[in-house]
């Protein structure tokens, strides 16, 4: 059986209340059951982390090989336009990893239209909001 790593990344534990113009309305929650409910249909085994701080999701990358998994689904949030350590241990991880974010961040604000870690990404999806999971879910089981 597939193992898979979900990563959500810092203020995504707001969802549903945070800017539901740009996120959405369903809540963190809600999304994981969407992916809970695909992976079930898939027989894939996942784990689900949320963190706001940016060295507790470098170490959870770090220990993903380590901890069997097969590949990495991963919204860095707002640590994509800023963190080099997350970029650096994505690369490092020697693991397929598929970024993925609820906007077209190429259509927001400038400083969100660039993403550190889509250069070391097997691939990334972005802007159909909750669906951009499921969507990277299938592309990550197509490459693992």
């Amino acid at each position: 059986m597939k193992k898979v790593l979900v990563i959500h990344g810092p203020n995504l534990n707001l969802l549903g209340q945070r800017e539901p113009d740009i996120y959405g309305r369903l809540t963190l929650e809600k999304i994981n059951s969407m992916l809970k409910k695909e992976a079930k249909a898939r027989k894939v085994s996942m784990v689900i982390k949320q963190s706001n701080h940016e060295g507790q999701i470098v170490d959870i990358i770090g220990r993903a090989k380590k901890n069997k998994f097969d590949g990495i689904l991963i919204n860095p949030a707002a640590y994509t336009h800023t963190s080099v350590a997350i970029r650096d241990a994505v690369a490092a991880c020697g693991l397929s990893v598929v970024e993925v974010h609820l906007s077209n961040i190429h259509s927001r604000e400038e400083f969100r239209q660039r993403s550190l870690i889509s250069p070391v990404a097997s691939g990334i999806i972005l802007g159909f909001g909750a669906k951009s999971y499921t969507l990277g879910l299938a592309a990550l089981l197509d490459l693992i």
